[in-house]
Order: structure tokens, then sequence, then C-alpha cells
């Protein structure tokens, strides 16, 4: 009888490396692929580029592979009981950083019945990750982009979206990530194109007087330079007739989702609140425009978000539920539920009723005003998107303020050259063109993960 033999492996691109492994694997026994789910490598990395169901297709064709089989977590234990192979096949790469532990678990299973860790040399030089990098850095497609936010949605326990309003914040949003200690990577999943931030960085006032036209545009040249999904703020979304027209028009360039908000008449910001006049829609006018723009969409990737602006108002609670019960029915792909409360038990006490929702769609929160809670507590009360909505524009306009005002101050430059970004490293963080026989290639810029954070004066 054949000896069994695991290997667990990503296999986004395959490459030279997995074929090594799986080759060596070949000469032990019977190879059973434990291929790493969307959600178990989000776990740890990024979002992989091919789906699940694309990655276990290629690997059933791979000559030598008995099986394939899904490893739902990073971690082998579960799926090592389950199997309970002789061998098991892995590089020898992970004997550092965030694979360390997973190989010790790995070795403790095999104890039980006498299994044991083949660890081939890795395969220098050469990995997904680099591969991607150099694909992603040509850029995307609107289709493949316009579904990478349910995927992220369906693979981890909350997203992470920070506001653009221009293609350099989009670079910082693609750019910026960090790297814990046990080689965890953080970054940012998506964008949000807020029609607060976008009509401020304009000099306009959020009063929806930035059209869809301007819009489009702005969503054409972040994506121009950044690959991550993004989720557009339209305000109310205007008369249900311009708004199927705006879902058409997103929904072409490769917006992933849009989120649009259940009030009627002149734009207010909402964190005015009560200060100012506003009015709230009537469930039957907002549940057609869902509705309508549901209908106008093309692709099942495509997701319309209904904002409901009930605690905002004042109405309460009860009213936030029934919208949002009513919004679903109607075809929400995702609720966002709004407040400006400095205090997160509002939002807190809409989700614990939420969750009893027989029906539910992810749930969205912006936390500008209760910016004290953290992610990890908003998952645990099931919320699936958080968006800090405005703090690249926040953040910047001091900073530049302060700058021009040091300007007048000294007669000179010099004083505030301390709180600038070096203008090299600007220059490097903008893609240059590679002339590649005779066509010109944009190259991904090789700069640090910590080049935006470290020149922010705290």
């Amino acid at each position: 009888m054949a000896k069994k033999v695991y290997v667990g492996m990503a296999a986004d691109l395959l490459h030279e490396g997995h074929m090594n492994i799986i080759s060596e694997a070949r000469k032990l026994g019977d190879v059973v692929i434990g291929l790493l789910t969307d959600k178990a490598i989000a776990s740890y990395k990024r979002l992989p580029l091919l789906t699940y169901e694309q990655r276990k297709k290629v690997i059933e064709n791979v000559v030598g592979v008995t099986d394939v089989i899904p490893q739902d977590t990073l971690d082998y234990v579960p799926n090592l009981l389950a199997v309970r192979p002789d061998y098991v096949v892995h590089g020898d790469d992970w004997k550092t950083g965030v694979q360390s532990k997973v190989r010790q678990r790995v070795v403790e299973a095999l104890a039980r019945w006498g299994g044991e860790l083949v660890e081939p040399k890795y395969t220098e030089g050469i990995s997904s990750t680099k591969l991607i990098n150099t694909i992603r850095s040509r850029g995307t497609t609107p289709d493949v982009r316009r579904g990478l936010l349910k995927r992220l949605i369906q693979s981890k326990p909350i997203i992470r979206i920070l506001e653009t309003h221009n293609g350099l914040t989009g670079l910082i949003i693609e750019k910026t990530k960090i790297t814990s200690d046990d080689g965890y990577v953080r970054d940012f999943d998506g964008m949000w194109l807020s029609s607060l931030t976008h009509s401020a960085s304009k000099g306009k006032p959020d009063i929806q007087y930035v059209d869809i036209t301007s819009i489009a545009q702005t969503v054409g040249e972040i994506f121009e330079v950044c690959a991550k999904p993004m989720i557009v703020d339209l305000d109310n979304g205007g008369l249900i007739e311009h708004f199927v027209f705006a879902i058409r028009n997103l929904e072409r360039l490769g917006v992933s989702a849009v989120i649009v908000e259940d009030k009627i008449g002149p734009k207010r910001n909402s964190l005015f609140g009560t200060d100012v006049e506003q009015t709230q829609d009537t469930i039957e006018n907002f549940c057609d425009k869902i509705r309508a723009g549901k209908s106008a969409q093309v692709s099942n990737d495509f997701m319309i978000m209904a904002r409901i602006e009930s605690l905002v108002l004042g109405v309460g609670l009860e009213d936030a539920l029934m919208r949002a019960r009513a919004y679903i029915i109607a075809g929400a792909d995702g609720i966002m539920i709004h407040s400006k409360a400095k205090d997160p038990q509002e939002i807190i006490n809409f989700c614990q009723s939420y969750a009893k929702f027989e029906k539910k769609a992810p749930l969205v929160v912006v936390p500008s005003s209760y910016s004290q809670i953290t992610e990890e507590e908003l998952a645990a009360a099931g919320v699936n998107v958080v968006i800090y909505a405005n703090q690249l524009l926040r953040s910047a306009y001091p900073a530049m303020a302060n700058t021009a005002k040091s300007i007048l101050e000294h007669h000179r430059a010099y004083e505030a050259d301390q709180h600038c970004m070096p203008i090299k490293e600007i220059i490097t963080l903008i893609p240059e063109p590679n002339f590649i026989n005779g066509a010109s290639v944009p190259v991904a810029p090789n700069i640090p993960n910590t080049v935006i954070p470290q020149y922010v004066d705290k």
C-alpha cells in the first residue's frame, strides 16, 4: 500500500518552486495537496489572485497529485488528523517567520503516529508574491477588480477601507503596510472615495456639487495607479433616473460597490445631525431606488449598499432596524449604519439587534466620531467592513497649512524641510514608465513599507 504524503500550499501562481516540492513528494508516495482556501491565505497576507476553485482546477491537473482537499486554516493540524499522512513535505523556508509556529505544530502532530517531516531546499529567487506584485504593477482589469470586495468580505473577519480622493492617496493605500514580529502582513483592503474629501480636495462644499462625471474621472485617475477595490460614496444617489446611470457608469469602470444614503433634498453632511435641516426618505421610496439600481447593474459582483441615517437624525434604533430589514428585502448588498455619537454604544446596540436578523447583508460602519473602538471589537460585534472615511485629508491639510505658515514666518523653506518627505522619495513613490520593446509599461516602485508614515509630524 502506497504511503500518504501531505503537501500544504497556496499555489496562487504555480511556479518552479511548487513543482519541485510536488516532485519530491511523489518519490515518497501518493500526494495529497492541502490547498489553502482564500480565508486561510488572507489570514496572514494578501488575498490570492486566483480563487480557490481556480487554483484547485490547476493543481488537480498536475502530474503526480492524487487528491486535492481544502485547508481552511494556516494551521495544518486539522487536516493532518483527518489524513494521518506518513510524510509532510514543505520547503525549508518556513523555519522562521509567520509559519515557524505552524511548522512546530506539524512536527508535534506527526509524532503522534510516527510520521515524518521532509523539507527540501527552498527554491531561491522565485515566489508567488513576487510574481503577483510584478503582474499587479502592470494594472488590472475592471472585471477582476470589481469582484475583489465580495471575495474579501467572504474571506476575512473584517476588512479595512481607507479614504482616497486622488491618485496620490490611492498610492498611499496601495503601498502602506506593516509586518508584525511574527510575520503577519497588515495593510488596507481597499479604498473609499468619500464625497466629503473628494469635494473638499477640489475646494468645493460637501453639498453633492461634484457630479458623476467628475467622480468617474477621479476614479479613473486612481485606478490608473492602484489595483485595490473601491467603494464610492454616492450621497443620496439623486433622482432614481440619474442613480441608474451612475450605477452603470461606475460598474463599467470597475468600482466594487456604492453606498447610498436614505436622505432626500439638498445634501448636508451627516455629522451636522439635527443642527441643520435634513430629511430622511420614506422606506418605500428608498426601496424603489435600491431595486432600480439592482436592475440596472450588469455583473453579480457589483454591490449597492444602503446607508441608514436614523441614528444621526435622532429617529432611533427601532427605525434603523426596520429600515435595515426593508432595504435587505429590496436587494441591498450591504447595510451601513451611521452615527455621529462620540460613544460607540449605539452602534454596538444596533449590531446586537442586527445579529438576530434571519436575513442579513454585510454590515458596514464608519467610526469617525467614535474612533476609540478597535477593529477587533467591531468584528466581535458582527461588523464586516470598517471605513476610515476622511483621515488622510484631515491629516494632510494641517501639515500643508503648517508648512505654508512656516515659510511665511521664516522667509525661507529650511525650517519646513524637517516635516517634508524628501523629493527623491516622492518621485520614487510614483511608478516610472519602463520602455519594453518600444512600449511604455509602468514598473512598481521599490520603496520601503514605512516610507510614508515615517515623515508624519507628530
